[in-house]
């Protein structure tokens, strides 16, 4: 890549970022050589000018993006100048272009193509008879076809004659590149996407009822509605076009021919040729480019609708990784089971697996009174502190029993939580956990998934593919690739934020910290298997497949409890201990002293230790780090508590307030799991007294809320709840306000809105 496809790059960036070039430019030669985002973010902040990780994030994703639209403009330039046609002024607009639609709008006359119609008149000698009508409209266009007229080359009638000179000029309208900007712009602007339901498919897309007769501004329509409709479409249950509203589409001549017409200068001014000129920008429209637009329309629709979808995906997955741990307890895990029992693991507090066994307290063995006992003892037996119940079937009846047995052994002192199961069966019939209980039933895989994840949902979540924890929407609709990316990148900085012990990290989670693969993971493990327990960072190096430059990227991400160096459970890198050793020598203490000294730490000044390699920033860092060592960001562990009787839908009754768990947040609302095997909607309009653009202004996944009950439909198994306080002003957001008003009714879309409103 030239120099200048780089200087380009680099503006754009800073320019996406906010960032001055020479940020931009660092940042890019790390990523170059291999550094990943959470090492740069945290251990290169005087390098890049202190770039955060969103900031490196957007830039890493865009670079790809950028350097391969250099590529295709490398390549755009190179096919043109080889037909000779690459003008001064051509090559300026290639250059200036700031998209890859832009390039390839400026391509399309000069792109090889299959033998077209317009092609074939030009070869039977049309062209002369297209540019003189588009020049001279007072000719008239049967007079001169008649010129034209060659059996030989298949013209044998002026209608031939005429359509080959409007296929002439219908293609060269339709691949002139600020005419395609020009409508493509327009119909953005005015457009509507208008879905409608395909004849007979009422019962098969039932659940696409709100989509029979619904349209919506195509600059407005949210990401949900969006992946909604191309599902419906690729179903066969739904025809979704991009149309105008009712009167412009009725237009005689359409809006967008007029257009067409206005670009060329093509007047009807009642001279011979101006009525064909008109059928030549009507058939552009209606058969060059119409189809075409709304083609690039709704896939423009549809990348954005993914990447909203993706992104509130990364959000909500963010948030239940980072939920609280309740750390270092032991917990009894319940795998909840109505006919095949209730599964259970028993989990010491560091997470190794004590008992397994299955306990009948539900129909059709109803042994309620032997459970308790079974349970009680192995809590006896095992000190346990917590009980973790996945929230699927039998959820709520397994949380009465367990309520039962702390009543009946309040000295026990357990407490009982309700964690999402999500991804629990995916692991338990997955490699890794073959490997790693390899003598275990595949059946009690599940509640030492769900007991340990009581314990540390970060640890045990990476251990499951991130598409499988189920805090997304229409998923499976959109790019695969750049979900995974998204989800991986999202995981890596969860993992990297925490920093993982390097005694006791599995495999899956060593992986995700910046630096390693599963290979150097593995080797890591082996290694500490076969030695024991690292005693500092520098045992790394002994690590087969783990050289410095591994060593540099992950050091700083991982902990080490109890060892030679206290420095070694803080996330300062061991490059940045020669740093320690001159706060050392001004303070007089040494390191024990001076960890969590917060009256010797707070008298210090970051400038006093700065040299050439280390800045303010990083000493900053050091300092904090040694006031409060490996400090966790995740909250503190809180519990939730469904109410007791409040078991299935047909319990819940309107204005009933209730306590539950966010399941997921998306951009119409957030899901509430409040105990009865179906997460209820507090939708957008319901999370605040105030108005909420944004849902994840007020609430996250994994945080415990209060809400009341505003509608039960138990016929189509929906929950509306709500999270305002009933006092203040109502800002829930009328049909028209958020919908676009065509000329005509809203259909199903305005009354489910209606119903929202109620």
């Amino acid at each position: 890549m030239t120099q200048e496809a780089n200087n380009r790059i680099v503006l754009t960036l800073s320019n996406e970022i906010h960032a001055k070039d020479t940020q931009v430019e660092a940042a890019v030669n790390l990523l170059d050589t291999g550094a990943t985002v959470p090492f740069i973010a945290r251990y290169r902040k005087e390098v890049t000018g202190g770039l955060d990780d969103s900031q490196l994030r957007l830039l890493q994703e865009r670079l790809v993006y950028l350097r391969d639209m250099e590529e295709r403009r490398a390549v755009v330039m190179e096919s043109i100048a080889a037909q000779g046609k690459l003008t001064e002024e051509l090559k300026q607009a290639l250059l200036q272009a700031e998209t890859k639609q832009r390039i390839e709008d400026l391509y399309l006359p000069y792109k090889p193509k299959r033998r077209t119609r317009a092609q074939i008149a030009k070869e039977a000698g049309l062209e002369p008879l297209a540019n003189s009508l588009f020049e001279n409209p007072t000719l008239t266009p049967e007079t001169e076809a008649a010129r034209f007229l060659n059996e030989e080359k298949g013209i044998k009638s002026i209608k031939d004659a005429l359509n080959g000179a409007r296929d002439i000029l219908a293609e060269r309208f339709s691949e002139d590149a600020e005419l395609l900007a020009q409508l493509r712009s327009f119909l953005t602007k005015h457009g509507f996407v208008v879905s409608e339901l395909i004849e007979g498919k009422e019962t098969e897309g039932a659940k696409f009822k709100d989509y029979f007769d619904f349209d919506e501004e195509l600059t407005a329509i949210p990401s949900h509605r969006a992946l909604a409709l191309f599902r419906g479409r690729q179903e066969g249950v739904l025809s979704v076009k991009i149309a105008l509203s009712e009167g412009e589409e009725a237009q005689k001549p359409h809006p967008c021919q007029s257009l067409i017409a206005e670009y060329f200068g093509i007047k009807d001014l009642g001279r011979a040729a101006d009525s064909w000129l008109q059928e030549v920008c009507r058939w552009t429209w209606r058969v060059k480019v119409n189809l075409t637009l709304e083609t690039e329309l709704f896939e423009s629709i549809r990348e954005r609708a993914e990447e909203e979808a993706i992104r509130v995906f990364g959000i909500n997955l963010k948030d239940l990784l980072l939920a609280a741990p309740a750390g270092q307890k032991g917990v009894i895990g319940l795998d909840p089971g109505l006919r095949t029992g209730v599964k259970v693991a028993v989990i010491s507090a560091t997470g190794s697996v004590l008992e397994t066994g299955v306990i009948y307290p539900h129909e059709p063995k109803k042994e309620w009174d032997r459970s308790i006992e079974i349970l009680a003892a192995l809590a006896k037996r095992h000190g346990s502190k917590l009980i973790s119940i996945g929230n699927g079937t039998a959820s709520r009846e397994t949380d009465r029993l367990a309520a039962d047995l702390i009543a009946r052994y309040p000295e026990l002192g357990l407490i009982k939580v309700v964690v999402s199961e999500a991804g629990a069966s995916v692991y338990s019939a997955s490699e890794l956990a073959a490997k790693e209980f390899p003598d275990m039933d595949v059946s009690y895989r599940g509640a030492v998934s769900i007991a340990r994840r009581l314990q540390d949902p970060l640890a045990e979540l990476v251990k499951i593919d991130p598409k499988a924890i189920g805090v997304g929407q229409y998923q499976h609709d959109v790019n695969q690739i750049h979900l995974a990316q998204k989800l991986d990148a999202v995981v890596e900085d969860c993992v990297n934020a925490v920093g993982v012990d390097l005694n006791t990290a599995s495999v899956p989670l060593l992986a995700r910290v910046s630096g390693l693969t599963k290979t150097v993971a593995q080797s890591i493990v082996t290694y500490r298997d076969a030695h024991g327990a690292f005693k500092n960072r520098k045992d790394l190096m002994n690590v087969p497949r783990l050289g410095e430059k591994t060593f540099e990227q992950a050091a700083g991400f991982l902990r080490i409890s109890g060892g030679d160096n206290p420095l070694d459970t803080s996330a300062v890198h061991p490059e940045a201990y020669p740093v320690v050793e001159k706060i050392l020598a001004k303070t007089g203490c040494d390191i024990s002293t001076l960890i969590g000294n917060h009256e010797v730490l707070k008298g210090l000044k970051a400038s006093e230790f700065t040299d050439d390699r280390f800045g303010i920033p990083t000493v900053k860092d050091i300092l904090s780090e040694l006031e409060k060592p490996g400090r966790d960001p995740r909250p503190e562990f809180k519990t939730a508590v469904f109410r007791e009787g409040v078991e299935t839908i047909a319990d819940l009754r309107v204005n009933m307030e209730l306590e539950g768990v966010v399941s997921n947040v998306a951009a119409f609302g957030a899901f509430v799991d409040i105990g009865v095997h179906q997460d209820g909607l507090v939708h957008v309009s319901e999370l605040a007294d105030h108005f909420v653009k944004d849902p994840r202004e007020v609430v996250k996944v994994g945080q415990i809320v209060k809400v009341r009950v505003i509608d039960v439909d138990i016929a189509r198994n929906r929950i509306s709840l709500s999270m305002k306080s009933g006092k203040q002003k109502d800002y829930r957001v009328k049909p028209t306000q958020s919908l676009p008003q065509r000329n005509k009714p809203m259909g199903a879309m305005a009354s489910a809105f209606a119903k929202l409103k109620r």
